[in-house]
């Protein structure tokens, strides 16, 4: 299984963008998706991430700095994980890498099954 991000650009604050993170190769099964983010000179930061089953959003995650704006979201039998960010800030610039894995404590440990190639997100003031 392959994950391609893509979505990433230039903005100003205060826009939107939405992210997209589609697997290719075979179906993917993994129940948690989400999505990293790492800023220049700064650790990478779990941001969101969520499990689902039986088609159904079981669990959610989302890091403080991003609550209430960001949105996490699975589509297209589950092989595509979008992420909706609204009211950005220039502190969200960073390159944003999605992942899946086996649980979500493995996501959010960074042990992920699966990584996407980042997509850089700039929001200028």
């Amino acid at each position: 299984v392959q994950l391609q991000a893509s979505g990433g650009g230039l903005v100003q604050a205060g826009e939107s963008l939405r992210l997209s993170c589609a697997a290719s190769g075979r179906t993917l099964s993994t129940s948690a998706m989400g999505w990293f983010r790492q800023a220049p000179g700064k650790e990478r930061e779990f941001v969101a991430g969520a499990t689902w089953s039986g088609g159904s959003t079981s669990y959610v995650y989302y890091a403080n700095s991003v609550k209430g704006r960001f949105t996490i979201s699975r589509a297209n039998a589950g092989n595509t994980a979008y992420l909706r960010m609204n009211n950005l800030t220039p502190e969200d610039t960073a390159v944003y890498s999605c992942a899946a894995a086996s649980s979500f404590v493995r996501l959010q440990r960074g042990a992920a099954d699966y990584w996407g190639q980042g997509t850089e997100v700039t929001v200028s003031s």
